[in-house]
């Protein structure tokens, strides 16, 4: 369908083949929090810590230069979203873009692998926190590495459950866990400015700067933006929801950029009153830094006893939209005879993509396991650094996309950035890619291994297309990779 087409119908009813269309119902607001809560996530949870431990005092500035070139890229995605209106992303622009439909595969498998990677880091960070909780209610849980792998592969398989049954997502819903994510991270930030009002609180440190091993200004703030890139994922997610945004390409250029500064505010006031308030050695070592955060800057307060739930239930919210979004890729491209046509069957009752969600959940069961037992890695620091990796190279390749798409004339009035935004876009990708960055190897090492299977799988069904259908390995229609 045509870009010109899909304008012309552009109004509730049906579109062009009579099939009806989504309801146009995200205004200014309701846009701008989808995409607030779909940056904040576990990403902050999850590596405050470690960025502190690249370079101490300062962990605020690798947020923000995460945050500049999230943007740079939110920019080409704005392009692009506004130029082709339809709910398929980073794939869709790579197939416009190159007409290579391997190519256009590996786009997509890798944003299905960097959602499984997402899911497994968000579960070890609620596993954490959730025995973390349990323990300071006087449970005796326990809080060890065992018990934490016990309880992220327990919660993945809970994922499957909710998953399988079929989970019936709405903006009004997104809403209320946007304001619970909120809620956490104003508890971190009120707690600073409490313990600060008290005198408890060293602001000398936020401007120092310390690497323990040594490294450079510029190679340590490297290394922790590489990490803190994590927390700047999720807007990218938003373009999916362009085909149900009235007047997208007047609101979502103003909304997702709002919707990122807010989410940069919110992270560099949390990443400042971490350091201001726990030692950079003692967050560097911790699993739940955000829950020491509370408990040392009110200890007079039971807030300590709380906010684990809270960090539970913010950070579930976002790997079951992962998962969601892998096992539905999935069944889109079975759909489309790129992956094998058994992971596009549904429950008959529910209608959910049963084999899908068993085998993404199969993958990131095995992925957790394999990063904690065989490779005997920080399963949140390794995970997180994966997705940022993943995520980064699709990046790279929307960001040359935009470039490449500007010889494609389309009719009606949509964003366009200015030439050089996509290009320094795709560069600093590309950079934050490289392992200069200081990037454990064994990021690439998971990387590789799922990519290896997207391929593996891809061939097995080329030969299937081959040998009893008798037709050629390709998407049909990459508008529709949801199914």
């Amino acid at each position: 369908m045509s870009d010109a087409s899909t304008r012309s119908t552009g109004h509730p009813g049906t579109d062009v083949d009579g099939a009806p269309k989504l309801k146009r119902v995200l205004g200014p607001k309701l846009l701008l929090l989808f995409i607030v809560g779909d940056v904040l996530g576990a990403g902050i949870y999850a590596i405050t810590g470690q960025v502190a431990g690249e370079v101490g005092g300062a962990a605020w500035l690798p947020f923000l230069v995460a945050f500049a070139v999230a943007t740079l890229t939110a920019f080409a995605y704005l392009e692009l979203v506004t130029k082709y209106p339809h709910a398929a992303g980073a794939a869709l622009y790579t197939h416009k873009a190159f007409r290579l439909h391997f190519v256009t595969f590996m786009v997509a498998f890798a944003v299905i692998c960097s959602g499984i990677t997402s899911a497994s880091t968000s579960a070890n960070v609620l596993a954490a926190n959730l025995l973390a909780g349990l323990e300071g209610a006087g449970w005796g849980v326990g809080t060890g590495s065992t018990a934490v792998l016990a309880v992220a592969l327990g919660f993945m398989l809970l994922l499957a459950v909710v998953n399988l049954r079929g989970v019936g997502e709405s903006v009004k819903f997104n809403v209320v866990l946007t304001v619970v994510e909120m809620v956490a991270l104003l508890i971190v930030i009120g707690v600073g400015f409490f313990a600060m009002s008290q005198g408890n609180a060293d602001l000398g440190r936020v401007m120092v700067f310390e690497s323990a091993e040594g490294k450079s200004l510029f190679i340590a703030v490297t290394a922790a933006t590489s990490l803190a890139f994590f927390a700047m994922v999720g807007f990218e997610d938003s373009v999916n929801m362009v085909e149900e945004t009235r007047e997208p390409e007047r609101i979502f250029p103003r909304i997702m950029l709002t919707g990122l500064g807010i989410a940069v505010s919110f992270y560099v006031l949390v990443s400042i009153t971490a350091v201001a308030l726990v030692p950079v050695g003692e967050l560097a070592e911790s699993d739940t830094a955000l829950l020491d955060v509370v408990a040392i800057g009110a200890p007079d307060f039971p807030i300590d006893k709380v906010f684990p739930f809270l960090t539970v239930f913010a950070v579930a919210n976002t790997a079951l939209i992962n998962m969601l979004m892998a096992s539905r890729l999935l069944y889109g491209m079975g759909k489309q005879d790129v992956l094998p046509r058994v992971l596009s069957r549904v429950l008959p009752g529910r209608r959910t993509p049963w084999v899908a969600i068993v085998f993404s959940t199969a993958l990131a069961l095995g992925l957790i396991v394999v990063v904690a037992v065989l490779l005997a890695e920080s399963s949140v620091e390794a995970l997180s650094g994966t997705t940022a990796l993943l995520l980064l190279g699709v990046f790279a390749v929307v960001n040359v996309a935009c470039l490449v798409l500007r010889r494609d004339p389309v009719d009606g009035v949509h964003f366009t950035a200015p030439t050089v935004i996509p290009a320094l876009g795709a560069v600093a990708c590309l950079f934050f890619v490289g392992p200069w960055t200081g990037r454990d190897t064994v990021q690439y090492t998971i990387a590789a291994g799922l990519l290896v299977v997207g391929v593996g799988l891809w061939v097995l069904t080329w030969l299937e297309n081959r040998a009893f259908r008798a037709q050629r390995t390709g998407f049909h229609d990459p508008t529709d990779l949801s199914g």
